[in-house]
């Protein structure tokens, strides 16, 4: 379970141990079984180390359990073992400031910039509309909406958050740590991505078409142990077994969940998921916003208003789907969403969500990642939720099954990943408000979960070994 605390104001979630309670175990064959596939481009992992680097600890592998397969094709037993894996706990260290490796440089360089921000933030109220900043730079329109909305919502984010928080800190999952760590100590050293999944995607456009029947889902079962690289880029890929599966891409290794699917592409390839005619009750989408951090750091590429519009909801979702948007701060967006896509895509608004980020080090009043007056980064983000409207419901869908309402305005509370835009999981907050054993389809995911189909140019990301380390036998 991933949520610790549910109160009225909303949810206190642990996104860790979500991710650690999915069943990471993967059957691997020992050296012998695989050497079969050596020249094929994607197999599942041996015993046997790749060759590529590794970053982390996981590439560290030891038996937990053994057993041993039926004979192989070359008349030879099969000795196969169990792995179980992690996520790495350091991942969501998260101390104030909110301080990763990419910006520990610039704690380095000076602690003076935090002081100026704190005396900026002592200025900020409602009476600053219309006032200049320091050096005599007056606030544009979309800084002033900004300030308008988080006056509307401060309130309800320090009231509801301090509330779960509490609880959370009665509960024991949230802890007071009495030694603070300097906030510009060493950070833990952060995997940095060893491949370009979007930059694959872009590449594998040029691969060869394939046929009608050769588009259809990919199934991995029991004894798959290779796909063709290519199957990968142009095709859902479901991993139907109860056991996690690892394949290599790229000669990287990525952890595949029990009983997920997922089409690695971008957007101008959907149609092998389209082809699949399935519907979802609810779908999750995380657009990659266009903003001017975004251009400056070029992290990711970024999708103009039109180009997500595009985006063929109406084909995907089942009758009164649920569609979940993140936004970020930005009030253009908030109000694209709720004015312009939502209607595009005949969806309904009902309902605006807070994701409010706290620390891992809590003291009794609450503590989040950046100053909630901060008028630089916030330590919230947004979510905006609603149902499509005017689909005929489907004969083989139910129709007497009840869900309540969608409550406005409820918080999500969580400490976040160190990871650039690893969302806290949404599956069992929004379980009470889609029908039983509903189809789940996330958009734009960078990590895949047990029991959803998962969608992206970066759809494998999170799921890269670096971010897991193998626990060792009877843990």
């Amino acid at each position: 379970m991933s949520v610790v605390q549910q109160l009225s104001p909303g949810w206190l979630l642990d996104h860790l141990s979500f991710i650690n309670k999915i069943n990471y175990l993967v059957h691997q064959p020992h050296e012998p079984c695989c050497r079969k596939n050596e020249s094929t481009s994607v197999c599942f992992d041996s015993l046997q180390t790749d060759s590529m680097s590794s970053f982390g600890s996981s590439a560290t592998l030891i038996a937990s359990d053994s057993t041993t397969k039926p004979e192989n094709k070359d008349g030879g037993n099969c000795r196969m073992f169990t792995q179980k894996y992690a996520f790495r706990s350091e991942l969501f260290d998260v101390t104030k400031p909110y301080i990763t490796a990419a910006v520990h440089e610039e704690c380095q360089q000076s602690n003076e910039k935090e002081d100026a921000m704190n005396s900026v933030k002592k200025e900020i109220s409602t009476s600053i509309i219309g006032k200049k900043r320091k050096k005599c730079v007056v606030f544009n329109q979309g800084e002033l909406d900004a300030m308008e909305y988080h006056t509307k919502i401060r309130e309800l984010i320090l009231d509801g958050s301090l509330k779960l928080i509490q609880e959370g800190l009665k509960s024991g999952f949230l802890y007071q740590f009495f030694e603070k760590q300097d906030k510009c100590s060493e950070p833990n050293a952060i995997p940095h991505d060893a491949c370009s999944l979007s930059g694959l995607c872009e590449m594998a456009k040029h691969l060869p078409a394939l046929s009608e029947k050769e588009l259809q889902t990919l199934q991995l079962i029991e004894e798959d142990l290779s796909v063709a690289e290519q199957d990968l880029f142009s095709r859902v890929v479901e991993n139907n077994s109860s056991f996690s599966k690892m394949i290599t891409l790229m000669g990287q290794k990525y952890l595949l969940p029990p009983n997920c699917s997922f089409l690695l592409s971008d957007i101008s390839c959907m149609q092998p998921l389209l082809n699949c005619r399935k519907t979802f009750d609810v779908i999750v989408i995380d657009p990659p916003w266009q903003n001017k951090s975004v251009k400056r750091s070029n992290r990711y590429s970024y999708l103009s208003p039109l180009q997500i519009q595009q985006i063929p909801i109406h084909q995907l979702a089942a009758p009164n789907c649920l569609v979940v948007t993140w936004v970020t701060n930005r009030q253009k967006h908030l109000r694209f969403v709720k004015e312009e896509l939502f209607p595009s895509w005949s969806v309904e608004t009902l309902a605006e969500w807070h994701w409010v980020k706290v620390s891992s080090e809590i003291t009794k009043t609450g503590e989040f990642v950046f100053p909630l007056d901060s008028p630089h980064k916030k330590p919230y983000e947004g979510l905006i939720l609603g149902r499509v409207q005017g689909k005929t419901t489907l004969p083989l869908r139910s129709t007497d099954v009840k869900v309540p309402p969608i409550p406005d305005h409820k918080l999500i509370v969580s400490v976040p990943c160190v990871l650039h835009s690893h969302k806290p999981p949404l599956a069992e907050v929004l379980k009470d408000y889609i029908k039983p054993d509903g189809e789940c389809l996330e958009l734009f995911a960078r990590n895949l979960q047990p029991g959803w189909t998962s969608w992206g140019n970066e759809v494998l990301k999170f799921q890269h070994m670096d971010y897991f380390i193998a626990l060792e036998s009877g843990c």
